[in-house]
């Protein structure tokens, strides 16, 4: 709506007049409707024809859109808290740490993104929750899934590199490249890798979906979940979980195939045939 301030005063007093009809017609807030006339008379006394940049425009507020707007969020948090909670459910008692893990053959790591082509902190701490699995007879196999689905971005040999830093022999060590996601991370180690039976490490804001995930993969998965510090990175991943626990839901309910599938391929039969000889 334009409104132009040049001109008579008569008329430039009824087109302010007239604005402000319509200002209160369409229930503008007083102290905005007084603020925008004060402008509009400034405008017209120095001969400006531009509107004021403010005041800042409000929607009106009654008390029944105030409820409805309480009662959307209220219902968003529900929604968003329903497949977090039949998770951890559903998961309870198959998450707990590396003393209470029971013995498989095969670990499971999930990436955690890289750092100048290092394990970032929450990935390095997964891979030394790993590492004391082999080290302490747990798991004979880590099987270590990331992304690498860019040339420069290599998660799975960043993990070997790492843990073989730790004392995990490189002929332990599987790597899965298209771990794009803990669904497709768990669906490969079922479907390429042939694992049936095995330990999932991540953080303990992340394992429940893990262990849910993988067992609706077909994996008897148990989880042992990585303490951390309450710090930023800890409270940006829980946030994180409660948007990614729909997208898992569905993923356990319509169970799609992963982005990239495959062959399958033999490098866990091997790395456990190696360690029988």
């Amino acid at each position: 709506m334009g409104v132009l301030v040049r001109g008579k005063s008569g008329k430039a007093g009824e087109r302010r007049k007239a604005l402000g009809r319509w200002l209160a017609e369409h229930r503008w807030p007083a102290r905005s409707v007084s603020r925008l006339r004060a402008g509009l008379r400034l405008s017209a006394r120095s001969g400006r024809s531009r509107l004021p940049s403010w005041p800042v425009l409000r929607l009106p507020r009654t008390r029944r859109v105030q409820r409805l707007l309480v009662q959307g969020l209220m219902a968003a948090c529900v929604l968003a808290l329903v497949p977090a909670t039949w998770m951890r459910l559903e998961s309870g008692d198959r998450v707990g740490t590396t003393a209470e893990a029971p013995a498989r053959e095969v670990a499971v790591v999930f990436g955690a993104g890289l750092w100048n082509g290092r394990p970032t902190p929450y990935l390095a701490h997964r891979l030394d929750a790993a590492a004391e699995l082999y080290r302490t007879g747990k798991v004979k196999v880590v099987l270590v899934t990331g992304d690498n689905s860019r040339v420069e971005y290599d998660e799975p040999d960043a993990m070997r590199t790492y843990l073989t830093g730790r004392g995990v022999p490189d002929e332990r060590i599987v790597s899965d490249y298209a771990g794009f996601d803990s669904w497709d991370s768990c669906v490969r180690a079922k479907k390429i890798f042939g694992v049936d039976r095995a330990v999932l490490v991540s953080q303990g804001f992340h394992i429940h979906r893990a262990v849910t995930l993988c067992r609706s993969a077909g994996i008897d998965a148990y989880g042992v979940g990585v303490d951390e510090p309450r710090d930023t990175t800890w409270y940006y991943g829980g946030a994180r979980e409660l948007a990614a626990s729909g997208k898992a839901a569905l993923d356990a309910l319509l169970r799609p195939d992963p982005r990239f599938l495959g062959p399958e391929e033999q490098g866990v039969t091997e790395a456990l045939a190696t360690g029988a000889r």
